[in-house]
């Protein structure tokens, strides 16, 4: 019977994590499942105790959002240890692009029963993070501020934050000059924004990149080029579907690495957490992590 550790970060969603960890683990220890709980005090200190856990052949259980699912999945990489989601947070994407069920005793099954299968990862350079690894995306520009508002919004939560976040930074947006270089070939693009995409989910479920697959050694960028507001807001209501893929205003490149400039201070953000600003350069890392679902 597998071991399992599950780490929560008790300062991010607590009363959400908490509820989703109790009503697995009931599931889980039926079946005679080893279950211990570690309550980190940082993202940091929740990529050290999966470390610890992974060297101890211990399933390691993300319990959360994507925030700590891209950090401990990124702490675990390229280890060979195995990692399950607990979906609790705010935005759950890479759990979502997985296909994992919110049910517990559905996500149970698949935690007990499922083999691990390797799934891609991108590490991410730049002068703040000298070298990290992440699971979903990499996004800079309109998204990575949009982003930031949600994650500052005391009031709103779940997808009304990101579209209230979208909002405000939209209406105060003005088109950047990007310079995005794809597998050494050099892109000039002004606009909104640039995202390189293991997974096609971000944003609370927005399908930024419907042709993602986070096992195929490759991401998908994709860059929204200037156009009205009242377009970009169109656009925005697409992403639910991919339906803004076929919009003239977007255009989708692919490729194994991916440096985004600009020609102005821009943030970026990566699996939900936005406090760095460009320059960026996200690279692949093929089959690094292995995965329950």
């Amino acid at each position: 019977m597998r071991q399992f550790t599950a780490v929560v970060n008790p300062t991010a969603g607590a009363a959400g994590a908490a509820a989703a960890l109790l009503a697995l683990a009931r599931h889980l220890r039926v079946e005679g499942a080893d279950l211990r709980t570690e309550y980190s005090r940082s993202l940091d200190h929740a990529r050290e105790l999966a470390r610890e856990a992974g060297r101890d052949g211990r399933v390691v259980l993300a319990v959360g959002g994507d925030g700590i699912a891209g950090g401990i999945g990124g702490a675990l990489s390229g280890t060979g240890a195995t990692l399950g989601l607990v979906p609790a947070g705010r935005g759950n994407d890479f759990a979502r692009a997985l296909g994992l069920p919110r049910d517990p005793a559905a996500l149970a099954r698949v935690l007990l029963h499922g083999e691990p299968r390797p799934v891609d990862t991108i590490e991410v350079r730049s002068a703040v993070h000298d070298r990290t690894v992440v699971l979903g995306s990499v996004y800079a520009g309109v998204d990575a501020l949009a982003n930031r508002h949600a994650n500052r919004s005391r009031l709103l939560k779940g997808s009304a934050s990101y579209y209230a976040g979208g909002l405000r930074a939209v209406t105060t947006w003005r088109p950047a000059r990007f310079r995005v270089t794809v597998d050494g070939e050099e892109y000039p693009h002004t606009g909104y924004t640039v995202v390189a995409a293991n997974s096609g989910f971000y944003g609370s479920g927005r399908n930024i990149a419907p042709g993602a697959r986070v096992d195929d050694g490759l991401l998908d960028v994709v860059m929204i080029r200037h156009a009205p507001r009242r377009l970009f807001f169109a656009l925005m209501n697409e992403l639910g579907t991919g339906a803004h893929v076929d919009r003239p205003q977007v255009r989708i490149l692919r490729g194994a690495q991916v440096r985004i400039e600009a020609d102005r201070e821009v943030p970026y953000g990566a699996d939900g957490e936005v406090d760095a600003v460009l320059p960026v350069t996200a690279r692949v890392l093929p089959g690094a992590l292995r995965v329950l679902y």
